[in-house]
């Protein structure tokens, strides 16, 4: 099963409310003004900002 993209329509980030975007390759939802990274596990999206990784500049 893969990630269902038009949940993207209505999630939000948790932190700012802002839009996330969705990385395949990665399997995670990119928050490009807080810089995290919530995981994909199981077709699920974890939007806990404790499980987020925070997006470096390289």
């Amino acid at each position: 099963m893969i990630f269902d993209t038009k949940l993207l329509e209505i999630l939000a980030c948790p932190v700012c409310k802002g839009k996330l975007d969705f990385d395949k390759e990665a399997q995670e939802l990119i928050c490009k003004f807080d810089r995290l990274a919530y995981p994909i596990e199981k077709n699920i999206p974890v939007l806990l900002e404790n499980e987020a990784r925070r997006i470096t500049e390289e």
